[in-house]
């Protein structure tokens, strides 16, 4: 501990201090004794980030189990956690730490300024940012703790889950008067890490870290990401379940929210469930429940609480009727941006309607409703097309959480009320903007919205190109020649060969047979296997890869530009009665593109784009972590406004996927459509 103090001390020797913060407004309850604070003596001190001021509410509020003492290890040891929504813990250390990337713009949040320009600053920020980010050393103030929640995981309600991986660190109280919990993920084992190593590796701790970020600077609510630190630690994981697992480098992620309380959250009281027999840890604890509803709505909802400070029942009500109606609204921008979740079980959605806990998600490259990003959903409930239904699923689960301090009936008929119109009325006006209709809503634009997405699925068109393209779309008065620009539509088309590998059948023809007769000699076996819902996307794989068997490139082209042209008179048609009702036809030409331009982004976090900056970062180069990372903070950004795209560098060709091409092949702009070898990209 000495020399790591001494190395400490010499490398922020240049760093520049923050001066105090002044703490929240009103100002904050002293931090209560703990045992972070009674080991605080022997952790290094912090220059760059001693600012910091925690006031560890959550952990005041709510019951915290304490640890069982000896032997070493009981701490984290797997185990129930009755009666208590937090255990307290200690991250793990991990074996030379170095940063990865900073986000300048999360980080700001906390009151850290912006790097210094002198380089040996930077460079002590930055290891203090490693030693501090990834556990090995303690804040002054942090209390580190580990959340308990369940889950309904794939529609199954599994039992106790819990922070397994992430840590609480403690609320960061600013001088703008907010409120913010630091979270570290990847530190180490928790009491709900199970059979696990509660460890993050660098690929999946990149990804979470650039998502979290690209999707804020959408516009998409979301938990934000600070930092992303790496190591010599290892551990070994089987990226694919395939039998093939390898040593991979350790992660941390410094995680940044208003609170990271969940609708599993509410689950730890659930009774024996009737299909899985599984239960809440906390079953009858009602009391803690009273406890959970207390903190969060007068903490998150204050407005709630003051409105309704003399009847719990109604407060409830409001409560999850806000719930309610920030995930609609939620759901519906995911899916304007082309977002899938993957993972959308009930412990991965926030009570304060933000995006949460970032595993196997993705971006559409060709729009197909259908299309699973997690490799793991083999029957597709987690499709991007079910997203609004599984969340308004999950809200039910809540509903059922939150009795007897609300009652079902009432939950269910606010449910019933709100979520469906909210998340229609959202998804149409973001979809307006993206079609830069700026006047009144007409009784088609719906209809029109439908047509195109139709259209985009109809042709394999690229989701966020073709929206982006829209923008350029002729829309003056009178006859136009679309010819050029129907031509720039169409090569956002997928081509042939795209379609081919994308409809190419999963199943060996002999194993297909084999289950189609199953189906009919055995159905109810073969009910029980719940494989139909695989079997009926495999025969139609089957079946479109024989139709575009017999398609030739000219056929598709025809094809793809009178999809295209149908949609566009009836596109140009809306956009004059648009431009007719605005009156000025000039200044509603320039609010119509600047709304385009604000609502269609250029940039998204392509699966291949995050993972062209893995493979750099795992052969210990991060400048193209740090280089995605500041393009996806302007999304938006129009051309001409800054210096041009920079392009991917050159992978090794070896770390490429199978059939990915050559170097020169996966050397291409950000904002292109992806390569083929894209395809073969697998997240689970």
């Amino acid at each position: 501990m000495a020399s790591l103090k001494a190395a400490l001390g010499a490398s922020l020797a240049a760093a520049r201090t923050l001066s105090p913060l002044l703490g929240c407004r009103p100002p904050p309850a002293l931090c209560s004794t703990s045992a972070a604070a009674h080991g605080a003596a022997m952790e290094p001190a912090p220059r760059w980030l001693a600012g910091l001021r925690f006031d560890n509410r959550a952990l005041r509020a709510l019951p915290v189990e304490t640890p069982p003492p000896d032997p070493e290890g009981a701490a984290t040891a797997p185990r129930l956690v009755p009666g208590a929504c937090f255990s307290r813990v200690r991250p793990s250390p991990l074996r030379q730490p170095r940063l990865v990337a900073l986000s300048e713009p999360a980080l700001a949040l906390l009151g850290l300024g912006a790097p210094p320009a002198d380089a040996a600053a930077r460079e002590a920020r930055e290891a203090e940012a490693a030693l501090f980010f990834s556990g090995n050393a303690l804040l002054p103030g942090a209390e580190p703790a580990a959340h308990c929640y369940c889950g309904h995981q794939f529609g199954q309600f599994a039992g106790q889950l819990g922070d397994g991986a992430a840590m609480y660190l403690g609320e960061v109280c600013t001088e703008a008067g907010e409120r913010w919990e630091l979270q570290l993920k990847g530190a180490g084992p928790t009491p709900f890490s199970r059979q696990a190593d509660g460890r993050k590796v660098l690929r999946s701790s990149i990804r979470e870290f650039l998502c979290s970020e690209a999707m804020f600077h959408l516009g998409v609510p979301s938990t934000r990401a600070g930092a992303c630190v790496t190591s010599q630690s290892t551990v070994v994981r089987d990226v694919f379940y395939d039998g093939n697992p390898k040593p991979e480098p350790c992660a941390v992620v410094l995680r940044i929210a208003p609170t990271f309380l969940r609708f599993g959250s509410f689950e730890i009281f659930k009774p024996e469930d009737e299909d899985t027999g599984r239960a809440g840890p906390s079953v009858g604890r009602n009391d803690i429940r009273v406890q959970m509803l207390d903190y969060a709505i007068g903490t998150f909802y204050p407005e709630i609480q003051a409105a309704h400070a003399g009847d719990p029942v109604q407060r409830n009500a409001a409560f999850f009727r806000e719930v309610t109606r920030r995930t609609a609204r939620l759901v519906a921008e995911w899916q304007c941006v082309g977002f899938c979740h993957g993972v959308l079980n009930t412990d991965n959605m926030s009570i304060v309607g933000l995006t949460i806990d970032y595993g196997p998600f993705g971006f559409l490259d060709r729009y197909d409703p259908d299309h699973v990003c997690n490799a793991s959903d083999n029957a597709g409930r987690y499709a991007y097309s079910k997203q609004p239904e599984v969340c308004k699923w999950n809200l039910q689960k809540l509903a059922e959480a939150l009795q007897p301090e609300l009652p079902l009936e009432v939950g269910e008929a606010i449910l019933a009320e709100e979520y469906d119109t909210e998340f229609r009325r959202h998804h149409l006006h973001k979809m307006r903007r993206k079609l830069g209709l700026v006047q009144a809503e007409r009784e088609e634009d719906a209809a029109l919205a439908a047509k195109l997405l139709e259209t985009m699925q109809l042709t394999g068109a690229d989701f966020t190109n073709t929206f982006r393209l829209l923008s350029s779309c002729p829309a003056g008065p009178g006859p136009v020649d679309l010819a050029e620009f129907l031509t720039a539509l169409t090569e956002q088309c997928a081509s042939l060969e795209e379609l081919r590998l994308a409809f190419r059948p999963q199943m060996d023809p002999r194993q297909l047979s084999m289950m189609l007769m199953l189906a009919q000699s055995n159905p109810q076996l073969f009910a029980l296997m719940g494989t139909r819902a695989g079997i009926t996307r495999e025969l139609e794989r089957v079946e479109q890869q024989s139709r575009l068997q017999q398609l030739s490139p000219a056929e598709l082209l025809s094809r793809n530009r009178g999809h295209w042209a149908d949609w566009l008179r009836e596109y140009r048609a809306r956009l004059e009665k648009d431009r007719d009702a605005a009156g000025d036809a000039d200044a509603w030409q320039a609010e119509h593109v600047r709304v385009m331009h604000a609502n269609n982004p250029r940039y998204v976090l392509r699966n291949y784009i995050a993972q062209n900056a893995i493979e750099a970062a795992e052969n210990g180069d991060f400048s193209e972590v740090r280089r995605v990372l500041k393009l996806l903070e302007a999304p938006y950004q129009r051309e001409g406004e800054a210096a041009e795209v920079p392009e991917v560098p050159e992978a090794p060709e070896a770390a490429g996927p199978e059939g990915a091409g050559s170097a020169a092949e996966r050397r291409r702009s950000y904002s292109s459509k992806p390569p083929l070898w894209a395809a073969e990209l697998c997240v689970t």
